[in-house]
């Protein structure tokens, strides 16, 4: 087994990989499913299937069935599996903290809603928005502060891409700022002014 923690990411990539902090608080809904078979009571199990799309708060899960246990003490969740076929494979999606867009997909979703916990077993990807994928055969992704477990099978190793540090583009080059004109024609010089002319004395006839 590999650990994988996507703090070290965030960390390689000079910024926090922190998860969506206040999903957890928000009730799930089901927005959308077919059919549904169960009982909303505690400790019991509901069924949803045909194209299922759940959300709490940011996050969404679909697939094409979806099964959701509640509490033994009261009708919250406690979990869910999501199921679905080859062509569309259970899915989940979450916006952390900093805006970015987790997404991850696999042969079936298991997620922990007391411990917001996603384990997704069976050819398993997870991609997050400017900061890497993983692949294994089983992700285990804490939807609260983004760390992630990764296990190996007989699909292959375990692999994680980091992607680099974006560099932050040049600042462009401005040439020398132009003189300002008027499109008026400039004042001619003035003209220097004549010297005054001398005072001169008629004689004084005595």
């Amino acid at each position: 087994m590999l650990r994988l923690s996507l703090l070290t990411a965030g960390l390689l990539l000079l910024q926090p990989a922190l998860a969506r902090q206040d999903d957890r608080n928000q009730p799930i809904h089901v927005v959308h499913a077919d059919s549904m078979d169960g009982y909303n009571q505690p400790n019991s199990v509901s069924t949803f299937t045909g194209t299922v799309l759940m959300t709490q708060g940011t996050m969404k899960l679909t697939g094409e069935v979806a099964k959701i246990w509640t509490a033994k003490e009261d009708t919250s969740v406690d979990h869910i599996v999501v199921t679905g076929t080859p062509k569309k494979r259970p899915h989940i999606e979450q916006i952390d903290d900093n805006g970015n867009l987790m997404t991850g997909d696999a042969d079936q979703l298991y997620y922990d809603n007391v411990n917001s916990i996603a384990i997704l077993t069976g050819h398993a990807i997870v991609h997050q928005q400017n900061k890497g994928d993983a692949n294994g055969a089983k992700l285990t992704y804490n939807t609260n502060t983004g760390y992630m477990v990764g296990e190996s099978g007989g699909e292959g190793p375990v692999s994680m891409m980091f992607l680099p540090k974006q560099k932050p583009l040049p600042p462009p080059k401005h040439g020398a700022p132009a003189a300002a004109t008027t499109g008026a024609p400039a004042p001619a010089p003035a003209k220097p002014a004549a010297a005054p002319a001398s005072a001169s004395s008629a004689p004084t006839k005595g």
